[in-house]
């Protein structure tokens, strides 16, 4: 390698759900995307393009500039894995089989000539680490520690679905594994299929709805399940489902310990569904501690990273964190499959180009996760000029937060778009709908007129780092809105004999605390830590909201609405403010207000897309 040349490494994740790219420069993380962001298809799986093409494009280079090229997992030991599964069902596995067979022999053996195909000019070296690997590597890397114990966890990779291993320096191992079929992630999985919600996606949904319920199957589950062993391995029962054989998750077997088929999508929430989501989620963070402690003994670390998409589970991950089993826990924010891009990117340059790793003991090497797309104002003013939308261009950004500070003290939703763009599924100031934490009724004034989506589902607060502690029972770093930690006492609102009484959604609307937009029903709060090296802009919008109202606390929600994408570029952004109850827009140093923008052309009724439950 030439010294005064840099090293580009490209990593990818594809054919599954959440494609992405990820390039290093040097080692360092550069840029990072989701094809999603750019072809606006919700978790799309095909080989990212679009992504690969923004990661060279922001180096200036070709795919010959490549070093290494590195694909997230093993595609060849992930077949085995399929097939050696079908046969041992079989008969009962031949229909999945079959389904199944098609886009493997087309598509995804062929992987490693796919990548030459696609990437003209590149005639550098491909690896494939492991599925769990590449997520290893994308918790150790980044993160602020010069070691730590690691745990990945998520449905299934090749064949692995949980690990522990030790991160050292540039050096990584895992060192103990739960095989397929015995998997957290598809246990969860399946409760999200049974309560009438979309695996691979609806999983967090089951998260938020948890608190509506008690934990009244807790006992069935461990009974008869899960086999839970101290040490937080564990074994399923198969009988009780079906996604070795089938296309469901859950079996007959299933149903009737229930009580029922599964809900029918869209269909009325029942009290039965939240006990259910409840249940599984204590479930989950009962194995998920078990294992936490277990890491602890068998690598003797004293700080704990994790990926993987169980890993995105930030209830579970604030109950780690207070439990006091590790000193300090740091989470990948794209902790699915989609950072299994970077991820693999980073075995690459420290296992095979044998790469140094500089730690930071205070920051982590993520850049906050804003590795995405950027649009500049010069861009942005072009766009709004050629299409003649009103706006104002503000001069600096103590004006533009100013000005934006005041309409949130005023109760007005707004599109913030600024900066890169996040890597990961959590918009965290870059690509966000914001609003006034105060405000009894912002909660579902946008879930039901901004985000289109079911109401039960809660909002994230952004709140300063420094004055996190005033507000919650937390006083660590939260940047990537991976943990969920109690509001204080002292800010909660005692609740009647008559509210107490209330069951499931009912308690929706009995505001509980003095930020009750945020306050979940269970008193909780899914955090964002805002600090000024990560994010300067967004830090100054909170504090000038601040020295107005004196809470430094507001509504973050992703930029988007029910069933798309986050929005990349300026011009989704200002379709998605002109079809919502959104106020003002924020592009850059532009504001935009609703109230004086022309009507949209050949519109269509784009609501009617985005049924409420």
């Amino acid at each position: 390698m030439e010294k005064d040349k840099p090293v580009y490494v490209l990593g990818v994740s594809a054919f599954y759900h959440d494609s992405a790219a990820a390039l290093l420069r040097d080692g360092e993380i550069f840029a990072a995307a989701q094809e999603e962001r750019f072809t606006r298809i919700k978790h799309d799986a095909d080989y990212p393009e679009n992504a690969v093409n923004f990661c060279l494009a922001k180096a200036g280079i070709t795919p010959a500039d490549l070093s290494v090229v590195a694909f997230y997992d093993k595609p060849w030991v992930k077949f085995e894995r399929i097939l050696e599964t079908h046969l041992a069902f079989a008969p009962k596995g031949l229909k999945a089989f079959f389904a199944a067979m098609p886009v493997w022999l087309k598509e995804k053996l062929w992987t490693r000539d796919q990548l030459y195909d696609r990437l003209e000019g590149f005639e550098g070296k491909i690896i494939f680490p492991e599925h769990h690997e590449s997520h290893a590597a994308s918790a150790f890397y980044p993160s602020p520690y010069e070691d730590a114990a690691i745990v990945t966890v998520d449905g299934v990779g090749e064949w692995t679905t949980t690990s522990i291993g030790v991160g050292e320096g540039n050096s990584l191992t895992l060192e103990y594994e739960l095989s397929f079929p015995h998997s957290l992630g598809l246990l969860y999985s399946a409760f999200t299929y049974y309560t009438g919600f979309k695996v691979n996606s609806g999983e967090y949904k089951v998260m938020g709805l948890a608190p509506y319920g008690e934990p009244t199957y807790v006992d069935l589950i461990l009974e008869n399940l899960i086999d839970l062993k101290n040490d937080g391995s564990f074994k399923l029962d198969m009988s009780y489902f079906n996604y070795c054989a089938g296309l469901t998750m859950t079996s007959e077997k299933f149903h009737d310990l229930f009580g029922g088929p599964p809900r029918k999508p869209e269909s009325r929430l029942e009290q039965k569904e939240m006990d259910l989501a409840r249940s599984v989620q204590v479930v989950t963070e009962e194995v998920m501690i078990r294992i936490a402690k277990h890491a602890r003994k068998v690598t003797g670390k004293k700080r704990l990273t994790m990926a993987g998409g169980v890993a995105l589970n930030c209830v579970a991950n604030g109950k780690l964190l207070a439990d006091g089993i590790f000193d300090d826990i740091w989470v990948q924010p794209a902790a699915g499959d989609a950072g299994g891009a970077l991820g693999a990117a980073l075995v690459a340059w420290h296992k095979v180009l044998g790469g140094a790793r500089t730690v930071d003991n205070k920051r982590d090497l993520q850049k906050g996760t804003y590795l995405g797309p950027e649009y500049d104002d010069e861009s942005i003013g072009k766009f709004l000029d050629k299409a003649g939308y009103p706006y104002i261009k503000m001069d600096s950004v103590d004006e533009l937060t100013s000005e934006v500070g005041g309409h949130l003290a005023d109760e007005k939703v707004i599109g913030w778009f600024y900066g890169p763009m996040e890597f990961g599924p959590r918009a965290l100031g870059a690509r966000s709908i914001i609003g006034d934490a105060r405000s009894p009724k912002m909660q579902s004034i946008m879930n039901l007129k901004i985000k289109y989506r079911e109401s039960f589902r809660p909002f994230a607060p952004s709140v300063l780092r420094e004055r996190v502690g005033d507000f919650f029972d937390f006083n660590a770093d939260s940047p990537y809105m991976l943990m969920v930690a109690p509001v204080n006492e002292e800010r909660r609102i005692d609740m009647t004999e008559e509210q107490k009484s209330l069951f499931g959604i009912e308690k929706l609307n009995v505001p509980r605390s003095d930020i009750p937009a945020i306050t979940h029903v269970d008193y909780s709060a899914r955090i964002q830590t805002v600090d000024d090296w990560r994010n300067a802009p967004y830090h100054r919008l909170i504090q000038k909201f601040d020295e107005i109202t004196g809470c430094p606390v507001i509504i973050n929600t992703s930029f988007n609405v029910r069933g798309e994408p986050i929005v990349c570029r300026p011009e989704e952004a200002y379709l998605c403010f002109m079809r919502t109850g959104m106020d003002y827009l924020v592009l850059g140093s532009y504001l935009l207000e609703k109230a004086v923008q022309p009507p949209l052309e050949n519109d269509g009724d784009w609501q009617s897309e985005f049924e409420l439950d």
